[in-house]
């Protein structure tokens, strides 16, 4: 079975995402695999009028978010359902485009270039960081944001580990890679579950030097 088979099987599987959460907004970015916990988009930073890639959309629920914030976004996943999904909930939507591709294929072939750059246990977690984040950096624009996240190393989560190997990396270690591609600024920080919950979640902010 091929990657894309995969992941369109898990795609296909999964639950859609709520219209609305629990204080009723219709849109809203969410770093961990919970329901209405984490940190929002603050994280980015203002992101009105930046461009916005993001290598693993899903459902496009997160780039859609920021879209309505004033983002032009991009969306990209290795699925093909996983793109009509976003496209059948979220293609009414003004500067805001999927598109079905793997990561790596879809860096190598674009001459875009970004200001922010998403990975929300998406691509960052599943592609050797060693092809990846070059290429991530090739298309980012001088002081552009990469920010990802994904279960903290050891963790037993939701994402599916069938999908692909996962690169679970210390902060430390993750400090270390990315600065050796082109990464200043890093920033990582354990995100605990909500109460009842186990598995925390790992976010990291780092700016293109």
């Amino acid at each position: 079975m091929s990657l894309a088979e995969s992941w369109d099987r898990y795609a296909v599987g999964s639950k859609p995402r709520r219209t609305v959460n629990a204080t009723g907004d219709t849109t809203w970015l969410n770093w961990t695999q919970y329901a209405d916990h984490g940190p929002n988009e603050s994280v980015l930073g203002p992101v009105a009028g930046s461009r916005v890639l993001e290598l693993g959309s899903g459902s496009g629920s997160n780039l859609a978010h920021l879209a309505t914030l004033g983002a032009t976004g991009l969306g990209v996943d290795v699925a093909p359902a996983r793109e009509a999904a976003a496209r059948e909930r979220w293609g009414s939507l003004p500067n805001l485009e999927f598109r079905t591709a793997e990561a790596t294929a879809f860096l190598n072939e674009t001459n875009e270039t970004f200001d922010v750059v998403l990975s929300i246990f998406g691509a960052v977690w599943f592609v050797d960081p060693n092809t990846l984040l070059p290429l991530v950096r090739s298309r980012m624009a001088l002081g552009g944001i990469l920010a990802f996240s994904h279960l903290a190393p050891g963790s037993q989560g939701r994402a599916p580990a069938k999908a692909g190997l996962r690169h679970d990396h210390s902060p430390d270690e993750w400090r270390r890679i990315l600065a050796g591609y082109g990464f200043s600024d890093v920033r990582v920080s354990l995100i605990d579950p909500p109460e009842g919950m186990t598995v925390d979640t790992m976010l990291v902010r780092a700016r293109a030097a």
